[in-house]
């Protein structure tokens, strides 16, 4: 399986290069290999629109990242660290920020399905949550997550999607709930994508799918039913056998039980009126090493 760098991006593509003459190898001594993949990628980017599980967070964001695959291993780990801030929309007067740390290892192929068990805990630097909140927006909490992740090729496309389960989320700040929140619930998405060679280093990657939540619990905030849909083309760029960049467009619509309570939406007072139809883009670049 892949290994995954952010929710809206392509991984990186790695090619090896032999030294030597017109790419063979000089007679009588082994080849020389460049850019070898030791397993790590770095990303940076920049989004217009933050989404999270279907939920528009926030507007302009920045994110960097790293992962690193340990391959050695009964069955590869991949750790990483992701982290987006909102760059011109504070929610309250507060940006919007999430850190995420996750390991996730790959199980390999099972009745045709690639298969991933990740675990990610989502913290908030910045003091505000705007993923998943009960009974508002607390100050200081974290949320666990554990995902299903899986692939299969279909000779058309390819199948993926994700079972997410949050079990709840800590906030320290709400003595009220003795620092542990209602259950968060359950997302889990399907979708399809396939990719189109257009050159030797740029690929036409299109994908599509929905969401479906049950959040919350018995909480006032409960929500369940398919919370968005989605379409989005990304463009990667091979600039050379380590680096990729990857533009991307897409469009995220959304039923208005959940724009209205999309955390961009209090993004100051009064509320915005909520747009359950929302085209957005970015570009990222990544790096393996």
């Amino acid at each position: 399986m892949k290994k995954a760098i952010l929710v809206a991006v392509i991984g990186a593509m790695t090619l090896g290069v032999n030294a030597g003459d017109w790419g063979k190898a000089p007679v009588g001594k082994a080849p020389i290999e460049e850019c070898i993949d030791l397993g790590g990628v770095i990303t940076v980017g920049y989004m217009s629109d933050y989404f999270y599980a279907g939920y528009h967070l926030t507007t302009s964001t920045v994110h960097g990242g790293v992962n690193y695959t340990f391959d050695g291993l009964a069955v590869p780990i991949t750790i990483g660290a992701q982290y987006f801030n909102s760059v011109d929309r504070p929610t309250f007067g507060v940006s919007a920020d999430t850190l995420q740390l996750s390991a996730a290892a790959d199980l390999g192929t099972i009745a045709g399905f690639d298969l991933e068990l990740a675990y990610t805990q989502h913290l908030f630097p910045e003091g505000l949550n705007p993923v998943f909140n009960e009974p508002a927006f607390p100050y200081g909490d974290t949320i666990a997550e554990v995902s299903l992740r899986f692939r299969r090729d279909l000779g058309f496309a390819t199948l993926v999607g994700s079972a997410n389960y949050l079990p709840g989320e800590t906030d320290p700040a709400n003595p009220a709930t003795g620092g542990v929140a209602a259950d968060v619930g359950f997302y889990g998405n399907v979708g399809l994508e396939r990719a189109f060679g257009i050159t030797d280093n740029i690929s036409l990657v299109l994908s599509g799918g929905a969401g479906y939540v049950d959040m919350f619990g018995t909480s006032r905030l409960a929500q369940r039913g398919w919370n968005h849909y989605y379409v989005q083309a990304s463009l990667p760029i091979q600039l050379n056998c380590r680096t990729t960049l990857t533009p991307y467009i897409g469009l995220n619509e959304q039923p208005s039980f959940i724009a209205n309570n999309n955390p961009v939406n209090f993004a100051g007072f009064p509320p915005t009126p909520a747009d359950g139809s929302v085209v957005h883009g970015g570009v990222a670049l990544s790096v393996s090493f």
